[in-house]
């Protein structure tokens, strides 16, 4: 979840409400204050929330419960009792903190969820009564034989946890495509939706339980009404989210989804947000990083019109944030099919790519510039690209992404820097079996730059990938350009085999004379 990633103040004034809920539960015992039934309730018109808020609660309060149970293990592996019953009695009022919110919001809780908030009650105050007894025995037989069934117990507890609030999702989830199916109401639909799509915000086991409970099916259904386009860009946000799970990706094949995005692409009616939001679901489905997109047959049938209008999207695309969506979808059809690199040749896609390069505004960050290189490079391998390159001053461009470093220090953009110099690397490798390519480059002092980033780790921030991508670039243009090469570059980079250059360039020590 994301509130591993919080800041731990943060995270503090956050639990802050529920550890003092907690401690009120231990004075009451568990017991709520009775309330008059044909009395309204201050207390409980108080606490309510929105659904998106009420969900948040629950999550929050399930991860402190479950943090709290992976603690008591441990404690428990290392026969600390007090820690153990302590911690139980904490979890044991977080549980009914939790099922009491959730009641007071909730009227029409099924059977089965009642049932096993009963068991998990139950089994929540056996749990502290017998870790009670355990802190009462001194017999260290007795103990041990006790930690085997406080073991058990522990995870029984577990279960029956995860159980209850599978179904509390499962039901959240329901509602929420309920109001989604039968409302005609902008406000109401749009609420449902922004809910959904906070849902598929909290990981893969949600977004699994919205797709089994058929949300890529009431989503696309939105995105087939007309009275609901103001909603598409939301709608298909949240699709983009769900379809990163194979559950996900088999029903938007079911709901012949690739059809209704290709239409939203080529509909020029529609905002611009909403066709880079449609870019954002088609990038996703496509991610090389699946393994479950085979099954995406009819997307060869709209491919041709599809690569179209995200060329046309990346030409006329207004800021950076949508043509990073546009190019990256791109990228990942051309690892998805080799037929749409020859789409993108006839559709003089390279000569838009390289022209917006130019524009600072357009492609503003290392992670653009890694789409447009990947687009590049898997474009590489078809011939009649070495002459659209040149072109377009394609090979300058590539060089100045040898010297792609990050200003902010920042992780990812660290790792999209790496990628940017290895496929630029990797794709100036490829295109220099043309003669004209390679002069063009050797020109622009590439080999130059090339053995920098060789001999130096820290150039190519230490990355093997940028090395071996370097070292096959290198060779290429010293086949074609010898003489660009001092002896020891020749002798110690090209001449050996490829995994001793390699192994004696990561074995370098850098020299900072």
């Amino acid at each position: 979840m994301h509130l591993i990633q919080m800041d731990s103040v943060q995270r503090w004034m956050e639990d802050l409400k529920l550890m003092t809920d907690c401690e009120c539960m231990c004075i009451l015992q568990s017991k709520p204050i009775s309330i008059e039934k044909d009395e309204p309730s201050e207390l409980l018109l108080s606490s309510q929330y929105s659904t998106c808020d009420n969900l948040q609660l629950l999550l929050k309060r399930a991860w402190i419960i479950s943090t709290e149970l992976t603690r008591i293990a441990q404690k428990l592996e290392k026969n600390k009792w007090p820690r153990v019953h302590s911690m139980t009695v904490r979890v044991n009022c977080h549980v009914r903190s939790m099922i009491n919110e959730y009641n007071a919001v909730t009227r029409n809780s099924s059977e089965e969820m009642q049932q096993f908030e009963k068991l998990l009650i139950d089994k929540c105050s056996e749990f502290t009564a017998f870790t009670e007894r355990c802190l009462q025995t001194e017999d260290e037989q007795i103990l041990k034989s006790m930690k085997s069934c406080t073991n058990e117990m522990l995870t029984t507890i577990a279960q029956y946890f995860g159980q209850l609030i599978e179904l509390v999702l499962t039901q959240e989830v329901q509602n929420l495509l309920r109001q989604i199916e039968l409302s005609d109401s902008v406000y109401v639909t749009e609420s449902a939706i922004r809910s959904l799509f906070s849902l598929a915000q909290e990981g893969a086991h949600l977004c699994r339980i919205i797709a089994k409970e058929g949300g890529v099916v009431a989503l696309f259904k939105i995105c087939r009404q007309d009275c609901f386009r103001c909603l598409y860009p939301q709608t298909l946000r949240t699709l983009a989210s769900i379809c990163c799970v194979e559950e996900g990706m088999h029903q938007l094949e079911k709901v012949d989804g690739i059809f209704c995005l290709a239409d939203i692409l080529t509909d020029n009616t529609l905002s611009e947000a909403t066709h880079a939001e449609a870019a954002a679901v088609i990038a996703q489905i496509t991610s090389p990083h699946l393994t479950f997109t085979q099954h995406l047959s009819s997307f060869l049938e709209n491919m041709e019109e599809i690569v179209t209008a995200l060329v046309k999207l990346c030409q006329e695309a207004s800021s950076g944030e949508v043509f990073l969506l546009a190019s990256a979808a791109l990228a990942n059809i051309t690892f998805f099919d080799t037929m749409a690199c020859e789409i993108l040749l006839q559709l003089n896609a390279m000569k838009i790519l390289l022209a917006a390069c130019s524009d600072r505004h357009i492609v503003d960050t290392p992670y653009s510039r890694d789409q447009v290189v990947t687009i590049l490079a898997n474009m590489s391998i078809l011939d009649q690209c070495a002459s659209e390159i040149i072109q377009g001053n394609g090979v300058q461009l590539l060089m100045e992404m040898l010297f792609e470093r990050s200003s902010s220090g920042n992780s990812a953009e660290v790792a999209a820097c790496e990628r940017v110099q290895q496929k630029s690397a990797v794709t100036l490798a490829r295109l220099s079996r043309d003669p004209e390519v390679a002069e063009a480059a050797v020109k622009l002092s590439c080999i130059p730059r090339l053995i920098k980033l060789c001999r130096s780790p820290t150039e190519r921030n230490n990355s093997d990938s940028v090395l071996v991508a370097c070292l096959a670039a290198l060779r290429r243009l010293a086949i074609m350009s010898p003489d660009g090469l001092e002896d020891s570059d020749f002798q110690q980079l090209v001449k050996p085999r490829l995994v001793d250059s390699f192994l004696l360039c990561t074995n370098m020590e850098e020299s900072f004379v």
